[in-house]
C-alpha cells in the first residue's frame, strides 16, 4: 500500500508540473482583448465533412496500440457571403454526416486579430473580453492548481525526510 500512495504521488507530481508547463504556455499566449476586432455575430452552415487523423489521448494499452484515431470535422461557412468559415470536429462519421444532412445554422462571433489578419470564431454570445477572461480563467486555473499540488507535495517530501533524519538520531 505504501508504494502505492508512493507511486500514485509521482505520477500525480509529473502531471502537476505537465500542467503546470501547458498552463503557463498558454496564459502567455493569451492576447488581450484590444487586439481584437469585433466583426458581428455571422450565421454559419455546414456545408461538408471530412475525416482527418489525430492523436490518440486514451491511456494505457488502447493509446499504445493505436496512436491515431479518425475524426470527423464539419466544416461551416457563414450564409451571408462574408467569407467566414469555422470547422467543428465530432468522433462519428454518422454524427457528422447527419449535421450536414440536416444543415442546422449555428451563430458564432468572428473576431479578427487585428496583428496577423486572421479570425477566430466564438460562441455567439461571447464577446472578446468575455473570450479572453475565459482563457485566463481556464489557464490561470490550470497553473494554480499545479502549483498548489508541487507546494503540497514538497511539504509533504521536506517532512518524511526530517522524520527520518529524526528517527535515523
Amino acid at each position: 500500500m505504501k508504494r502505492g500512495i508512493q507511486f500514485a504521488g509521482i505520477m500525480l507530481l509529473v502531471l502537476a508540473l505537465a500542467c503546470l508547463y501547458v498552463g503557463a504556455e498558454g496564459f502567455l499566449t493569451i492576447r488581450p482583448a484590444a487586439a481584437y476586432e469585433d466583426m458581428g455575430v455571422h450565421t454559419f452552415s455546414p456545408y461538408q465533412t471530412y475525416p482527418t487523423q489525430v492523436k490518440n489521448t486514451a491511456g494505457g494499452r488502447q493509446g499504445r496500440l493505436h496512436p491515431t484515431k479518425t475524426v470527423y470535422l464539419v466544416y461551416y461557412r457563414a450564409t451571408d457571403g462574408s467569407g467566414y468559415q469555422w470547422k467543428d470536429e465530432v468522433q462519428y462519421r454518422n454524427t457528422a454526416e447527419n449535421m450536414v444532412a440536416a444543415g442546422e445554422c449555428v451563430e458564432r462571433r468572428v473576431l479578427s486579430i487585428r496583428e496577423s489578419g486572421k479570425y477566430i470564431t466564438v460562441e455567439g454570445d461571447q464577446t472578446a473580453g468575455s473570450y479572453v477572461f475565459h482563457q485566463q480563467r481556464r489557464y490561470g486555473g490550470m497553473v494554480l492548481l499545479s502549483a498548489a499540488y508541487l507546494v503540497v507535495y514538497g511539504c509533504v517530501w521536506v517532512s518524511l525526510i526530517r522524520k527520518r533524519r529524526a528517527a535515523a538520531r
